[in-house]
């Protein structure tokens, strides 16, 4: 019986044993068409064994390399795309350029540290204070994220002072936005009690129908009653 251990080494494991083989003897012949015409062959059995492989873009150039691949790149064939090498293969990456400065606050990120040194540098007012109050609205939902408790505004506009080196003073309660909010939550509030009331008069209105059509039907049943007593 034939054991793994003593077969060679499988190159690539999701193509099995007998792909590998197959390759072996493509490597072994000698014509040059019977070889061609035989590598073909494996290559249409590789991408029957993986159907996976045709949902994936060049599925047919991927399917030549690994040809190579599995033959230690002996295999001498006439390939529709560039015969990889073995060099190119087991070439390394090259290394990521990982940044070298890391943000002074770093529960609040980097791009919050961009923002302000963006808004320490904003000439208009307008925009400036916008900067300011989308600033101290992140720092309060990043605060939330740490704590259970609330923060209070005196916190957040000492803590950005001392970020900002005294360039941004954030006014809690001064901005549109505030306003808009509170204009938003009044509104909400008065369309919920006329939304309420129209639905209470409704109420009404159909409760008084159904009585009253309750009423004639009880108004008729006792008719009908004293008609058939008579008869």
């Amino acid at each position: 019986m034939e054991y793994n251990t003593t077969r060679n080494h499988l190159i690539m494991k999701e193509y099995g044993r007998n792909i590998q083989k197959m390759v072996e003897y493509l490597v072994t012949i000698e014509d040059a068409d019977e070889r061609q015409r035989n590598a073909m062959a494996v290559i249409e059995l590789m991408g029957t064994l993986n159907p996976h492989l045709r949902n994936v873009e060049d599925f047919r150039h991927k399917l030549w390399d690994h040809i190579f691949n599995i033959s230690n790149f002996e295999l001498d064939v006439e390939s529709p795309y560039p015969k990889p090498t073995l060099e190119k293969l087991r070439a390394k990456p090259d290394r990521l350029p990982y940044p070298k400065k890391y943000p002074k606050n770093r529960h609040f990120g980097k791009n919050l540290e961009l923002i302000i040194n963006k808004a320490t540098q904003e000439e208009n007012p307008d925009k400036k204070e916008g900067f300011v109050q989308t600033v101290a609205n992140y720092m309060k939902l990043a605060y939330t994220n740490w704590h259970k408790e609330s923060v209070h505004d005196d916190a957040i506009r000492a803590e950005l002072l001392a970020i900002s080196e005294n360039q941004l003073d954030y006014q809690p309660g001064s901005s549109s936005s505030v306003s808009s909010a509170s204009n938003f939550g009044s509104n909400t509030n008065a369309g919920g009690d006329q939304f309420r009331s129209n639905k209470r008069k409704n109420f009404q209105q159909n409760k008084f129908k159904g009585g009253s059509n309750s009423n004639k039907n009880n108004n008729n049943k006792h008719n009908n009653k004293y008609k058939n007593r008579n008869k």
